[in-house]
């Protein structure tokens, strides 16, 4: 039976420390910093941590910490050569969260979160006993084409990994959501878990693969509606950065990883081609009846993840059309050693991590 984080509105002792790495978010920043005010007492201190901001971002953060001390500027430029954008800010601020906080709950910039959200969380674990765990965010489609390959990039992590609703410490097996993601302070220290992602450009996967390495169950859910997202302003955006991490491919990363994406290529993305062409070239009847086989369970992962989206444009529907283009643009990003992201550019090395080089976007 698959889990839930369900909504609770019960009080709890414990605290809870945010941290929301930014840079540049003056665009969306405010919406989020908007939700997280809500946030009832065990929330006693958001850290907004800032890799550099250059647009305003930091006096938003300012205005709303006028308005509740919860709210911390921290100023963690410049970023350290050696360490990823993100990594740097979730670690730089785990450094500086209170001690008096047992959780450290991240968050993206561009995350609306419920009122109930921090009280929820903490229900969930002391139902569930777990240590760590992600939520399967409720995601906003940014245009009609965005909503043909967004869940089509969102559909390969179903095959790799199953549907949400379970926690394990097998680290070829945990999922992670760096948009909203919750643990008890001492495993993040304990376990060095933000350092282990310094070179990671999927740090929340790596983060996660290295908690389950010390052997910690992880957590991976959907909920009631606890968490928004809008990932990317429009369609180019998503196919041109999402596909940076969707392979995960990190110091973690091995035949297990790579069987994963070979399995999204034979059973997510031929299919469908094979059906039609096998059925006009008369191609075995075997391998045309498994074709279609494949393709009904294609069709019933697409009802499957449409709960994924508060509102579905009617292109949704059409998102198997983009498995093959998704698909093997994930296995270019995959055999790929040079990226760009966030104004640097990044070497993968031997051994799955990736180091800063001279150059920029």
């Amino acid at each position: 039976m698959k889990l839930r984080v369900t909504r609770s509105d019960r009080p709890s002792s414990d605290r809870v420390s945010i941290i929301v790495p930014v840079l540049n978010e003056a665009g969306r920043i405010e919406r989020c910093l908007a939700a997280l005010s809500s946030q009832p007492e065990e929330v006693g201190e958001i850290l907004v941590v800032d890799g550099g901001s250059s647009d305003g971002t930091q006096e938003i953060i300012h205005r709303f910490a006028t308005r509740d001390p919860r709210f911390r500027l921290i100023d963690a430029s410049p970023i350290d050569p050696r360490w990823t954008g993100k990594a740097w800010g979730l670690n730089f601020g785990l450094q500086l969260t209170s001690p008096a906080s047992r959780w450290i709950l991240t968050l993206d910039a561009d995350v609306e979160a419920e009122r109930l959200l921090a009280r929820s969380l903490i229900a969930h674990a002391n139902r569930t006993g777990i240590s760590a765990f992600s939520l399967a965010t409720r995601q906003v489609a940014a245009d009609w084409l965005d909503a043909i390959i967004h869940p089509a990039m969102l559909t390969t992590l179903v095959y790799r990994f199953g549907a949400p609703g379970g926690a394990t410490a097998n680290r070829h097996r945990v999922q992670a959501n760096g948009q909203c993601f919750i643990a008890l302070r001492n495993a993040l220290v304990q376990s060095q878990a933000f350092q282990a992602s310094r070179a990671s450009l999927c740090e929340d996967i790596t983060i996660v693969r290295r908690v389950a390495e010390c052997g910690e169950s992880v957590g991976f859910y959907e909920s009631d509606d606890l968490v928004t997202v809008r990932m990317y302003k429009n369609w180019r955006e998503t196919w041109n950065n999402w596909p940076r991490s969707l392979p995960m491919r990190d110091q973690y990363f091995g035949w297990h990883e790579g069987f994963g994406l070979l399995k999204v290529l034979l059973f997510q993305a031929l299919p469908l081609p094979t059906v039609v062409v096998g059925f006009w070239m008369a191609w075995p009847r075997w391998l045309w009846i498994t074709a279609a086989l494949l393709l009904a369970i294609r069709v019933g992962i697409l009802f499957g993840v449409a709960r994924a989206y508060r509102a579905k444009p009617a292109t949704y529907w059409l998102s198997p059309l983009a498995d093959i283009p998704v698909v093997l643009r994930i296995i270019q990003f995959a055999l790929r050693r040079r990226h760009s992201w966030r104004g640097r550019t990044y070497l993968r090395q031997r051994g799955g991590t990736f180091e800063p080089i001279t150059g920029t976007d």
